[in-house]
């Protein structure tokens, strides 16, 4: 036994959805078994689902893992597999893999190092295992080992490092390469976010070169419980080399990679490196299983999914367009909702909710095809016959245009072109009726009339409101989820009606900045995703300078006006929420970041934006849920904590005010 055919599945799950998930691991195994796959890894937690949350803390959700792991453990007759699944140990939650090994289970591994920044509050449900450390637990009528343990299956030593432990300095895979292992399984829920895609796999290469040993990483993919994107990208490495890497942000439930892995030309490996030197005395941390693996007369060519979109230029342009996609087709469908309503200005934000909404269906249609496609909503009516991804669109897409007197005929047409281009339900309201109604009766309430020069934002807001309720009325009338089109550049600094454009009950695009969002839909427009046509209708809408239209026409109102110019806005907010820098800070960056602005006007935009951030996180608390999509994320439930109330940086801005007053007089000294 020198040859063995390995495996990493991907697999689409749903917190505590036992039936599901239970099915879809089958399924995967029995994908596994038709590629001669001997051993497979499965994702981290892919019994329970990785997004529990709170219900962690459940005793029921504990010995329901430990049930369905029962229930599945026939299924891996012939096979070792690699379950994940939370375990409660001695008053102690343990997020851990499981390793079966021909219809039983041999043993538990406990993860070392718990990922608790940004998205991820592992350290609030799981402690961490001790390094060295092993125990025993009951399960299944016996006494298990528990643990810092390695595994001896057959001859082929296998360890682990789950997820985070790959991430972490203190990576277990040195100590497992020292006791001679021969494969390390990375079983993980490892979140999308713009380019990681180069860090993940730099490490799995990395610890397949420096342990000189053969390395399987297993991932969730698709929209497992609402905020997180996971992309999938299985990947197979030995000695530094890939041999092979799974599809990635694909809309199939389940997908194995496989590869052939040659444990002599790794044990040959570690043999030739001087500073790894082998453990000679045995420990009781290696737990060893009878177990025969085939032989295997050839070995397979690589297997490397590696789509020319990755490569591109416009890769982030690329991952943008799927992965929401992606997010919004399981928000769907796990849902249960028949439908997507966007309240269509003719503007970047709403015509970016529903171009994203109909690539969604092109994608999924084009990968799964039209009748799996139909299946997978099959709670959905649709009617007999082939339908095109426009029927489709058209089924799933209602887009409302609500124009008011202060409306344009350039925004209308816009979204007219939007709606046509993507083959939605257009609907065109006029809403000035409520407006109005409003106004009179609280003029009339307050007893003097309301005027854009006493009340501008009132005036403003109660437009917004007002569009809200017929949205929502056709969101529940269709059974629909209601999109809410703001942008992460707008929630910095509060520039979104509470209640009016921030109403709905998902914010896809809460995660872009308005910049990149204006970027992709020229993209959109002039070159589009690889294998699917530009959508040259965008162009009504990239030709438009942003704007509310929430002023009288005549005031030219204007985004960038009421605020600064985008670019500004985000290299400002880069620099005080990313970074974190003081306003003073975040005024000499952005003047180092961007040319061609007045030093003074600079340093002025920083003061309003620290000034509106502070005073807005009232309205980032409120945002509907938005998706994840890098480190500048604004979500408070899960990246970005501020304090609703507090000192509003004003010690901070008085010194950005000397130093600016400091500026104006060098830059006038007489």
């Amino acid at each position: 036994m020198l040859q063995i055919k390995v495996g990493a599945a991907t697999l689409n799950q749903t917190p505590f959805d036992w039936a599901g998930n239970s099915r879809r691991i089958k399924e995967a195994i029995d994908e596994a078994r038709r590629q001669d796959v001997t051993i497979l890894c499965l994702p981290e937690l892919c019994i329970s689902g990785y997004g529990c949350e709170d219900a962690f803390f459940s005793p029921g959700l504990h010995k329901a893992s430990l049930d369905v792991l029962a229930e599945l453990l026939p299924e891996t007759v012939g096979m070792v597999v690699s379950f994940g699944l939370p375990l409660f140990h001695r008053n102690g939650l343990f997020n851990t893999a499981c390793l079966a090994v021909d219809g039983r289970a041999v043993g538990f591994v406990a993860k070392q190092n718990l990922a608790g920044e940004g998205i991820h509050y592992e350290p609030r449900w799981f402690k961490a295992w001790p390094v060295g450390v092993h125990d025993v637990v009951r399960f299944n009528g016996e006494e298990l080992p528990i643990g810092d343990i390695y595994f001896d299956c057959g001859g082929c030593r296998i360890g682990y490092e789950i997820c985070e432990d790959a991430w972490s300095p203190h990576r277990p895979g040195a100590a497992l390469a020292v006791k001679g292992v021969d494969l390390i399984l990375c079983p993980s829920a490892s979140h999308f976010a713009f380019d990681k895609l180069k860090i993940r796999r730099g490490f799995v290469l990395e610890g397949s070169r420096a342990f000189r040993c053969s390395y399987v990483f297993a991932n969730l993919v698709g929209n497992e419980a609402g905020r997180a994107i996971y992309d999938g990208g299985a990947m197979i490495a030995t000695k530094g080399s890939l041999l092979a890497q799974g599809p990635r942000l694909v809309y199939s439930e389940t997908h194995v990679t496989s590869a052939t892995i040659d444990l002599a030309a790794t044990r040959m490996a570690q043999a030739s490196v001087v500073s790894l030197a082998p453990a000679v005395i045995s420990g009781d941390d290696c737990v060893r299983a009878e177990f025969t693996f085939p032989e295997i007369e050839s070995v397979d060519a690589q297997d490397l999914h590696l789509p020319g979109w990755e490569q591109s230029p416009q890769a982030k342009e690329e991952e943008f367009t799927r992965a929401v996609s992606l997010a919004l087709f399981d928000y769907l469908r796990k849902s249960r909702s028949r439908g997507f309503v966007v309240s269509l200005s003719g503007g970047a934000d709403s015509a970016a909710c529903a171009t994203l909404v109909a690539f969604m269906v092109a994608a999924a249609v084009e990968e799964l095809g039209l009748e799996a496609f139909k299946h997978r909503l099959a709670y959905i009516s649709w009617p007999e016959g082939d339908l095109t991804v426009r029927d489709i669109v058209g089924r799933v897409l209602t887009c409302a245009y609500q124009a008011t007197r202060n409306s344009s005929d350039v925004t209308r047409e816009a979204a007219r072109r939007v709606a046509e281009g993507v083959g939605a339900r257009f609907l065109v309201l006029t809403v000035d009726t409520l407006v109005d109604g409003y106004i009179d009766l609280i003029s009339n309430g307050l007893g003097r009339p309301l005027a854009w020069a006493t009340d501008d934002i009132a005036l403003q807001n109660i437009q917004a409101r007002a569009r809200a309720p017929s949205v929502w009325l056709i969101a529940n009338i269709e059974g629909a989820l209601l999109l809410a089109t703001s942008n992460r550049s707008e929630a910095a600094v509060g520039y979104a009606t509470m209640d009016g454009d921030t109403c709905g009950g998902l914010s896809p695009i809460a995660g872009i900045d308005k910049a990149f969002l204006r970027q992709w839909l020229r993209w959109m427009a002039s070159d589009g995703p690889e294998g699917f046509s530009a959508l040259e209708f965008l162009d009504a809408v990239n030709a438009q300078q942003p704007t509310a239209e929430l002023r009288p026409q005549e005031a030219g109102q204007t985004d960038e006006d009421d605020l600064m110019p985008y670019e500004v806005l985000d290299a400002i907010e880069r620099a005080a929420i990313r970074d974190k820098l003081s306003p003073v800070e975040a005024w000499h960056a952005v003047k180092s970041r961007l040319t061609g602005y007045d030093a003074v006007q600079l340093g002025e935009w920083v003061d309003r934006f620290f000034r509106l951030f502070c005073r807005n996180q009232w309205k980032r608390e409120r945002y509907a849920p938005s998706f994840h999509l890098d480190d500048e994320n604004l979500d408070p439930k899960t990246w970005c904590r501020f304090p609703i109330l507090s000192g509003g940086f004003e010690r901070e801005l008085a010194m950005l005010k000397a130093r600016l007053e400091a500026e104006k007089n060098k830059a006038s000294p007489g």
